[in-house]
Order: structure tokens, then C-alpha cells, then sequence
């Protein structure tokens, strides 16, 4: 269900690029500040959550407590959706290869943009579904649970900070 959040969040930053919303979203200072922190403070938190006291590697498999599809989904949608990168990827890259000459901007950026979704999807998919074999090497070698854990931490955190510190540009 996660996976299927994150797909839609792609999805909706590239039909966002496609006409055009996100190049004005990028105009508006503020709009993009406010993505930003917040997708700082989902890092940071993220960050947090691998390295606190008591912390539990998302590699080791464990019995965990039933979730509803609708929070699984949520939490997709939102690491999607609060990433300013997948909206800057998309008002970037599409233009590149789009063509008026070639017919309607809108439906090239609109076919370039969904093959695009269809294949970083499918890459994501393709490591959740590796998710149980990766967890079933680190139950084997628990030394690199922890070693994970603290890696993951430690750029969760790197990322968090890079982005709070970076500096707006122009797309």
C-alpha cells in the first residue's frame, strides 16, 4: 500500500509539472519554503526514529503490529508528496525532451512523464518485493542490523540538514 502511495505522489508532481502548476509553485517563495522544511522534518524524524535509544533496524524482521491500509498508504503518499526533488525532477526534466513542433506540449509532457513514473515504479517495486530476502541476509549477519541502522540514520539526518541548508534556485 505504501508503494501504491508513493506512485500516486509521482504521479501527481508529474501531472503537476505537465501543466504547468509546478513552475508557479516554484515562483511563490514561500510555497516551496514551507515543502522544503517539511520534507527536512520528515527526514530529521526519520533520522531520529534509526537512531534512538531502543531503535530497531527496519531490516529486522519482527512481527509488527497491524496497520491500516489507508496509514500505509498515507505515509507513501507523503514521502512522495513532501519531496521538493520530485517536483524540481519533473519541472526540469520534461521540458528537455518535449517538442512543439512534435504536437501538444501537454500530451508529450503528459506520456513522458507517466513512462517515467511507470519506470521508477517499477523499480520500487521491485526492491519492496526484495524486502523479505534483504531481511532475511541481515538476521543472518546481525552486526550489519545495527551498522544499517545508524548509516541510515546518519544520512537521513546528512539529507535533512543539506536540504534545510540549500539555497533556492531557479528551475
Amino acid at each position: 500500500m505504501s508503494w501504491f502511495g508513493v506512485v500516486l505522489g509521482f504521479t501527481v508532481h508529474m501531472c503537476c509539472a505537465s501543466v504547468g502548476l509546478t513552475a508557479l509553485f516554484m515562483a511563490v517563495p514561500l510555497g516551496y519554503e514551507a515543502l522544503k522544511l517539511a520534507g527536512a522534518c520528515y527526514l530529521l524524524w526519520l533520522a531520529w526514529q534509526a537512531v534512538r535509544p531502543g531503535a530497531r533496524s527496519p531490516f529486522e524482521a519482527r512481527d509488527l503490529p497491524p496497520e491500516s491500509r489507508g496509514k500505509l498508504f498515507t505515509m507513501g503518499l507523503l514521502t512522495s508528496i513532501l519531496n521538493p526533488k520530485v517536483a524540481i525532477f519533473y519541472l526540469s526534466v520534461l521540458p528537455q525532451f518535449v517538442s512543439p513542433e512534435a504536437g501538444s506540449v501537454l500530451a508529450q509532457s503528459l506520456v513522458l512523464g507517466a513512462t517515467q513514473v511507470c519506470i521508477g515504479s517499477s523499480i520500487n517495486l521491485i526492491v519492496t518485493l526484495s524486502a523479505a530476502g534483504i531481511a532475511s541476509w541481515f538476521a543472518r549477519n546481525r552486526l550489519w542490523l545495527v551498522v544499517q541502522r545508524y548509516v541510515m540514520g546518519i544520512v537521513l539526518g546528512a539529507l535533512a540538514v543539506r536540504l534545510l541548508s540549500q539555497q533556492r534556485s531557479a528551475a
